[in-house]
């Protein structure tokens, strides 16, 4: 039995520093993207990751019909492009990645220039979690770009990467 409200959960989790990732897709109609901080490595063999997305919404439904997406990990340059794709006024459809620079994986998901990495992967499996759906994805292709540090998030807001401990 729960004995905490949904902002306490909230903010508890939080505490955890993560990257920030834009997930990407394509189908026959146009391409479509989601800021996500919900991804994990899954697996080394075969390689596996994951991706968490609120169901229903678009992003949901895009997934799960195009059977395939690419996790675009966001470098520090990129923290507007996040808010880009986390607005719900940001242009749908053919229009979604008009002004955005970027480029197609092997899937067809768009990989968007400037990221620090990027995973292209084909839907592998499913997996219903109270109000979010697991996009379990096999990697097909990846590419870790040089110079590029991570955009990170922690307690409700934008980050950057520190020197590493002990030097």
């Amino acid at each position: 039995m729960e004995t905490f409200s949904a902002k306490e959960f909230r903010s508890t989790v939080g505490a955890f520093a993560t990257g920030v990732t834009v997930v990407t897709t394509r189908g026959d109609e146009h391409a479509y993207g989601m800021t996500a901080n919900a991804f994990s490595s899954v697996s080394l063999d075969p390689p596996l990751i994951l991706v968490c997305v609120i169901n229903p919404s678009e992003g949901a439904e895009h997934i799960a019909r195009n059977g395939v997406f690419a996790v675009n990990i966001l470098s520090v340059e990129q923290e507007p492009m996040s808010r880009y794709f986390a607005s719900r006024d940001r242009p749908k459809g053919r229009d979604a990645f008009a002004e955005v620079p970027h480029r197609f994986a092997a899937s067809g998901a768009p990989i968007l220039e400037g990221s620090a990495a990027f995973l292209d992967c084909r839907l592998h499996m499913t997996h219903e979690a109270g109000d979010h759906l697991i996009f379990i994805g096999e990697v097909l292709e990846l590419e870790v770009a040089d110079g590029h540090e991570p955009l990170l998030f922690h307690g409700g807001g934008y980050r950057l990467l520190a020197p590493p401990l002990g030097v």
